[in-house]
């Protein structure tokens, strides 16, 4: 899979922009400020719908417009699909090959993505919160039912804390309610752990290639269950029961996936508290490279690879460890400040582009 081209008009600082990208790597460089990450993002925003940074789509709009449009064009095996997502007066419109799509869950998997990102330091250092996003984002790019029942979840947790609140209850409501916010639940534990097994099969490795540190591993956390590996249903059921009181007392739900976490260790040590930032960052992104392999094996396709600012703070060593990933038949798209950060090796075989306050200066394929 790869995105041949991306056409922007009134995305963030950007008026209008037409470009064509190589299947290989292609390189977005020039200073701070002036358009790359922009760039970078409105990639992720065709691929998932959303911004990685920004919580409304308001804030993607150019400065004092009120209409903002992307296009990519998306080569996946021997098919062109033309993708088109605009936004205008807090209405926003998909499109595959011209045709409305009418939910995000139809729309996802027709691009695929994986970013990296200077604040994704924050899925190790940050709230639970953070790290159940990043698990559900990538499982309904994996998975388009995922996001189905994600939502469906979502919608019987809202219900059932709703009904919680109510001054009459209805226990024979709230039990059919129950149960299916469970049968909900317990499909997105197994999905979610499935998908950290995964991971595991093969972060560690590229961790232990990059850094050259052995014990690098995630473990899933299931906060009010130990499942042992066996996802008994009706352990879930008499825990619902045995804090029904409590959960009127409170008047809201008290245990499901919501409340799930992701840990990293490194040997015994969590790295949210034990970990330097270069070896939390070497984490995140041998996360992210691991789930290259994942999608291959899931889609038969690779996913874009977007990388921002990545190479900076990496040595010369650790640059030739991850140069490996990003060359194997993966369409990469890199910003960059400084070009002296990135090989020549690299930037003789990358489609270089120079970008300046939302216009392309320079493009180079060489």
């Amino acid at each position: 899979m790869f995105l041949k081209e991306i056409k922007l008009v009134n995305f963030r600082n950007y008026d209008k922009l037409n470009l064509s990208l190589s299947d290989g790597i292609n390189i977005i460089y020039g200073e701070n400020g002036q358009g790359k990450t922009n760039l970078l993002e409105s990639i992720y925003y065709l691929a998932i719908t959303k911004s990685h940074r920004f919580s409304t789509d308001n804030d993607l709009l150019k400065y004092n417009k009120d209409y903002m449009k992307i296009c990519g064009k998306v080569k996946t095996k021997n098919i062109i699909k033309n993708l088109e997502i605009s936004f205008m007066k807090n209405e926003k419109v998909l499109k595959c090959d011209k045709k409305i799509i009418n939910k995000a869950s139809d729309y996802l998997t027709n691009l695929n993505v994986i970013i990296f990102y200077p604040e994704d330091l924050e899925i190790i250092k940050g709230s639970p919160k953070n790290r159940r996003k990043y698990i559900d984002t990538e499982l309904s790019q994996l998975n388009r039912s995922y996001c189905i029942i994600l939502n469906e979840f979502n919608k019987l947790l809202r219900m059932r804390n709703e009904y919680l609140k109510n001054e009459t209850f209805d226990e024979n409501y709230f039990e059919i309610l129950n149960d299916y916010y469970i049968e909900k639940a317990m499909i997105l534990y197994k999905m979610r752990s499935k998908f950290v097994d995964r991971l595991n099969d093969l972060s560690p490795f590229i961790y232990q290639d990059i850094m050259k540190i052995e014990g690098f591993h995630l473990e899933y956390r299931i906060n009010d269950f130990d499942f042992e590996g066996n996802f008994d249903k009706q352990k879930v059921v008499d825990y619902s029961k045995k804090i029904r009181a409590k959960e009127l007392l409170y008047k809201t739900t008290l245990f499901g996936p919501q409340r799930d976490d992701l840990e990293f260790y490194l040997g015994e040590n969590n790295m949210k508290f034990f970990a330097s930032q270069g070896q939390q960052r070497a984490a995140v992104l041998a996360l992210k490279l691991s789930e290259i392999e994942i999608f291959y094996k899931n889609t038969d396709e690779k996913p874009i690879l977007l990388l921002d600012d990545v190479f900076s703070e990496l040595d010369k060593k650790k640059k030739n460890n991850l140069l490996k990933y990003i060359e194997n038949n993966v369409q990469t798209i890199i910003t960059t400040t400084d070009l002296s950060n990135i090989s020549i090796k690299i930037k003789r075989k990358a489609n270089l582009i120079e970008i300046r306050n939302g216009l392309i200066i320079n493009k180079k394929e060489v």
